[in-house]
């Protein structure tokens, strides 16, 4: 199966300064199968996990929405319109997430691509090692991409400000909605829709 993704990325980096990363490969890249899992998905609405966890054993995973009963076809991934109907506040963030995001596990770190028409929030430990105090939740526009983990980057600085234990193996994702000192939400469990990804660790 080949797999093809046309955005424009770029990579992100403190400081308000852009550069452009390299696209998700495009017509010709062959999905790899792998012997053991690189990291699990589990969805989230507001503050209930829904469904089970998907290990992710391929090196790229898509996780979307099934509007016009597209789901499970041709991509390889979590519909989240497979997990029954939600409440009306669920509902609307479920439908603005569209194409979603593909996880891709590349050389220099873990890939989030935004194939939405709505932004996306992520947090990561990874990403706060070099942000500011400040910026401690991302934003990723569509068609953009962020390097959500990267296993050669220090670990996170624990003068951080944060609530409860940090895993440095987790990154939280949400569709649409954003979290924060900034937002009506303080916390991710407010987000409609958020997905988890949890990181194998380093063997």
């Amino acid at each position: 199966m080949t797999y093809k993704l046309i955005i424009k990325c770029l990579m992100i980096f403190p400081g308000g300064t852009s550069h452009k990363a390299p696209r998700l490969a495009s017509g010709g890249f062959k999905r790899q199968s792998w012997e053991s899992e690189w990291c699990r998905l589990a969805y989230w609405e507001l503050t209930q996990r829904v469904g089970r966890q998907l290990g992710v054993r391929v090196r790229a995973v898509d996780v979307f929405a099934g509007a016009g009963g597209s789901c499970g076809q041709g991509r390889h991934g979590l519909c989240v319109d497979d997990l029954g109907d939600r409440g009306t506040q669920v509902r609307k963030t479920r439908a603005k997430i569209g194409l979603g995001v593909t996880l891709s596990l590349e050389a220099d770190g873990v890939w989030l691509y935004n194939r939405s028409q709505e932004p996306v929030f992520v947090s990561s430990p990874a990403l706060d090692a070099a942000a500011a105090k400040a910026l401690l939740v991302w934003r990723v526009a569509p068609g953009h991409c962020l390097c959500v983990f990267d296993p050669g980057a220090p670990p996170p600085a624990l003068s951080l400000p944060h609530v409860g234990p940090v895993d440095n193996t987790s990154v939280r994702i949400s569709f649409a909605k954003g979290w924060g000192p900034k937002y009506s939400r303080r916390d991710v469990t407010a987000c409609p829709c958020w997905l988890e990804v949890l990181l194998a660790p380093a063997s």
